[in-house]
């Protein structure tokens, strides 16, 4: 890297005035422009900045997927923080990691609903102020799209993202610094650890870890075993017959399972009563927190689902977990990746029958039992 005398250096000691510019903004010096740094970051004659900012948003699945980043950049620059920007709605999932520093929860969802309102305007601004605090190692923009890359470009520090042949919106392009490479056809999970990796200077290492923490969440827990089954989603294609969840459940009924259906809005809710009906060992659960529905995860004996993010939050958090694929790719984002505890049924136009899961769903409990 080729570092500028100290002299030129401003008080943050990375960032050079763009002299021409009206506004107040910041740019990159030349190595960093070229994404010639040190490994974790680090730059001759700078010492204050000491974290990483990851911007992914949303959705929840692929908020989980990224988490396996964390136990990466613990392993190779134990030094550096780490903060995540995320839709408020997922900030409290990140909180049970407890080893994210900073949560920086973006309303854009919401916002956009009354994006002229004074509220709006306001939150906006407290937002861009909470962002611009302090100055990154690395932004890594991970969204794939403008609406991540234009917050990356609000916060202070080098923007990496994914190059032209990775990314999903091109356009994105514009606004990160550094561009990586990393193959499409990945798992979401490993392109996240990679991309984190090539920003930050070290190589991937063992299989993928998390480290979510449910345990202080309260709720009631059923008195014997259960396993809890995510059949919503938010795109009607990826939904699994219900007759084939009612042939599911009914046969773990015989062994002795409770089945818990979560619900988040009321057209779920009638869907699970549908599932449910008949069976006395269904309970249709109230809506739940993501805290609530982690800790009633973590404590389940099997967690069945279709590809949905609390499918994947099953999965990073240990549970026996079988997803069903219906018309996405599992090798991209099925849970398969993210353990041997884990498995995949079905595909893309490959819808999987209730005789396949039932015989999948017992070999999980058999192999993994749990009190």
């Amino acid at each position: 890297m080729v570092c500028p005398p100290p002299s030129t250096l401003t008080a943050r000691g990375v960032y050079e005035r763009r002299r021409a510019a009206p506004r107040r903004e910041l740019r990159p010096l030349r190595g960093q422009r070229s994404g010639r740094i040190g490994k974790c970051g680090r730059q001759r004659g700078v010492h204050h900045m000491s974290a990483v900012l990851v911007v992914r948003p949303s959705s929840l699945g692929d908020v989980v997927h990224a988490l396996a980043l964390v136990s990466d950049v613990e392993q190779h620059c134990p030094e550096l923080a780490v903060d995540w920007v995320a839709e408020e709605a997922y900030a409290p999932l990140l909180r049970l990691d407890p080893r994210i520093r900073r949560i920086v929860p973006l309303a854009l969802r919401r916002w956009r609903q009354q994006p002229l309102a004074r509220a709006t305007r306001r939150e906006f601004a407290a937002f861009r102020t909470d962002l611009r605090r302090e100055a990154y190692v690395a932004i890594l923009d991970l969204q794939e799209q403008i609406k991540g890359a234009v917050v990356a470009r609000m916060a202070r520090g080098l923007r990496h993202g994914f190059d032209r042949a990775s990314i999903r919106e091109p356009a994105a392009l514009l606004l990160d610094n550094v561009h990586h490479r990393v193959p499409r056809e990945l798992h979401f999970l490993d392109r996240c650890r990679r991309l984190a990796g090539a920003a930050l200077g070290y190589d991937i290492q063992g299989p993928p870890r998390w480290h979510i923490d449910a345990s202080a969440a309260t709720v009631a827990l059923p008195a014997g075993p259960y396993v809890i089954a995510f059949h919503a989603t938010s795109r009607a294609e990826k939904l699994w017959p219900e007759e084939r969840w009612r042939h599911l459940l009914a046969h773990l009924a015989s062994a002795g399972f409770a089945a818990l259906l979560p619900s988040g809005n009321e057209e779920e809710a009638a869907r699970s009563r549908r599932i449910a009906q008949g069976s006395e060992q269904s309970v249709v659960l109230p809506a739940q927190t993501l805290p609530e529905l982690a800790s009633l995860i973590q404590h389940a004996q099997l967690a069945l689902g279709v590809d949905t993010g609390l499918t994947h939050l099953a999965a990073a958090l240990g549970t026996p977990t079988v997803s069903f694929f219906t018309v996405t790719d599992p090798a991209r984002a099925g849970v398969r990746r993210m353990g041997s505890h884990a498995r995949d049924l079905g595909g893309k136009g490959d819808v999987p029958t209730s005789a396949n899961a039932i015989d999948i769903a017992s070999e999980l409990v058999r192999l993994s039992p749990r009190r």
